[in-house]
C-alpha cells in the first residue's frame, strides 16, 4: 500500500518492489570503521566548540606573549612603546567590542598591541619594584585557575543580579580611574599611582590596595561572564566564528587582571 507521506512517496527507496530486501547490511568491519572514524569537529559542523575556542584562545595568548617579549626588550630604547601599545590596543578593543561579528585579524592585532603594552609596562615596573612581575604572573594564573575550577564545578555562576552589581561597580571604577588620571596629569595629587598611593584616613592602608582588591574581584567575575558566554555558545550551537569572541573576551579580562595585580603588588611594596 502506497504511503500518504509525499516525502516518502517521491523516494524510490520506499516504493520500489523489494527495496527493503535489497538494502545493504553493514558488516562488522563497516561498523568498526564507522566507530573508529574521528568525530565531527568545528570545521565539519561550522559550529562553536570548546576545543576550537581553546585553540583560538591559545593562539591569541601566544601572539600576546611574543609581543610582550618584544615590548620588554624594546622599551629601554623606545620608552613610548608601552603607551603606543596601550592606545592601539584600546582602539582595537573598542572596535572588536562593538562589531556585530568577530574579526580574527583585528582580534589578533589587539593581542599584539596589548602584548607590547604588557611587556613594556612590566619592564618599567620590574626596574622600579624588582620581583613584582613574577608575583603578578603567578597571581594571575592562580586567579584564572581557581575561577575556572569553581565555574566548571558549578559552584559559581553568572546571574542577573550579580551582573547588575558588576556593571554598577565597573562604572564607578571607570569614573574613579578617569578622575585619578586627570589629577595625576594636572598635578592634583602626588605619588606614583595618584590617589591610589594615598593612605585611607585614619589608617596606614593605601587607598590603592582596597581599589586593587575590588578590581581583582571584578576581573574574576568578568572571567565568569566569559566562561558563561562560551558555554552558552557551545550549548546553543553558535556559529564557529564566535569562538573568536570567546577568545577575545578572555584575553581582555586576563590582561586587565594582570595589570591590576601588577599595580597592587607595586603599591604593597611601597
Amino acid at each position: 500500500m502506497a504511503t500518504s507521506n509525499p516525502a516518502f512517496s517521491r523516494n524510490p527507496a520506499f516504493n520500489a518492489p523489494g527495496a527493503l530486501a535489497t538494502t545493504k547490511t553493514l558488516s562488522e568491519d563497516d561498523l568498526q570503521q564507522m566507530y573508529n572514524a574521528p568525530s565531527a569537529g568545528a570545521q565539519d559542523t561550522d559550529r562553536m566548540t570548546y576545543e576550537d575556542t581553546i585553540a583560538k584562545t591559545a593562539l591569541c595568548f601566544a601572539v600576546l606573549v611574543v609581543a610582550a617579549v618584544v615590548g620588554w626588550m624594546l622599551t629601554p630604547a623606545v620608552p613610548a612603546l608601552p603607551m603606543i601599545g596601550a592606545i592601539v590596543g584600546l582602539v582595537l578593543g573598542l572596535v572588536n567590542t562593538f562589531k556585530k561579528e568577530p574579526s580574527p585579524g583585528l582580534i589578533v592585532g589587539y593581542a599584539a598591541a596589548e602584548g607590547l603594552f604588557v611587556g613594556g609596562i612590566s619592564f618599567i615596573f620590574e626596574q622600579m619594584w624588582g620581583g613584582v612581575v613574577v608575583q603578578a604572573v603567578l597571581a594571575t594564573l592562580v586567579v584564572v585557575g581557581v575561577t575556572l575550577a569553581l565555574f566548571k564545578s558549578g559552584k559559581i555562576r553568572a546571574s542577573k543580579k550579580a551582573t547588575k552589581v558588576f556593571l554598577i561597580a565597573m562604572v564607578g571604577y571607570l569614573v574613579f580611574s578617569l578622575i585619578n588620571v586627570g589629577m595625576m596629569v594636572f598635578g592634583g595629587t602626588s605619588g606614583a599611582f595618584g590617589m591610589r598611593s594615598q593612605d585611607i584616613p585614619g589608617t596606614s592602608i593605601p587607598f590603592g590596595v582596597v581599589i586593587g582588591l575590588l578590581a581583582v574581584v571584578m576581573a574574576a567575575y568578568s572571567l565568569v561572564l566569559d566562561f558563561d558566554f562560551i558555554q552558552r555558545g557551545v550549548t546553543n550551537r553558535a556559529p564557529r566564528k564566535f569562538a573568536w569572541s570567546g577568545a577575545f573576551g578572555i584575553m581582555v579580562t586576563v590582561v586587565w587582571l594582570y595589570v591590576e595585580l601588577l599595580r597592587l603588588f607595586a603599591i604593597l611594596r611601597d
